[in-house]
């Protein structure tokens, strides 16, 4: 039979497979020690609460407790061994010509009332109130797992904008 470790009183069985300290107020008040709970997942409905032991640990290491959210940051593509992207060769001179001039003949077509090229006619599809970057950007900070509130503010535009953008593209299949 096992003894409790403060008094010396004999444990119960059962007990003494968990505990080697007796149910008095004592002993207990001696030997228990308090548990470590942390939290490693939340959404809308719940919260999951774990016991922060050894085993835990070595979960959330491991990383089993992974934010799914917060899966990539940007682009899958790796980067090379150097840390460094390769970025694109700047355009030739008489490139950076042929730009410079089809920009003012874009500008005064618009002006005469002419569509520019790639753009679908009016009425084919509506027109979003925010721009490209906007959206890459508002996707990107859901992804790390900010709040539109906080997208908002990095963005300078409303939260309602923010949480349009991120419904639409949902919509859309993109998110």
């Amino acid at each position: 039979m096992a003894n409790c470790i403060t008094c010396g009183t004999e444990l119960h069985p059962e007990r003494a497979a968990k505990y080697n300290y007796c149910m008095a107020p004592e002993c207990q008040e001696k030997n228990a020690k308090g548990l470590t709970i942390a939290v490693v997942g939340m959404n809308k409905a719940a919260e999951e609460f774990v016991i922060l032991d050894d085993r835990t640990k070595a979960d959330l290491a491991s990383g089993r407790y992974h934010d799914q959210r917060r899966g990539s940051f940007g682009t899958s593509a790796a980067t090379p061994a150097g840390g460094t992207t390769a970025t694109a060769p700047a355009p030739a001179p008489a490139a950076r010509a042929a730009q410079a001039t089809a920009v003012p003949a874009q500008r005064s077509a618009r002006r005469a009332g002419a569509r520019p090229p790639g753009r679908p006619a009016a009425g084919r599809s509506a027109r979003t109130p925010w721009s490209r970057k906007q959206e890459k950007l508002a996707l990107l900070y859901n992804e790390q797992g900010l709040r539109p509130a906080e997208i908002a503010d990095k963005l300078g535009v409303s939260s309602y904008l923010v949480t349009q953008i991120i419904l639409a593209a949902k919509n859309r299949g993109k998110n």
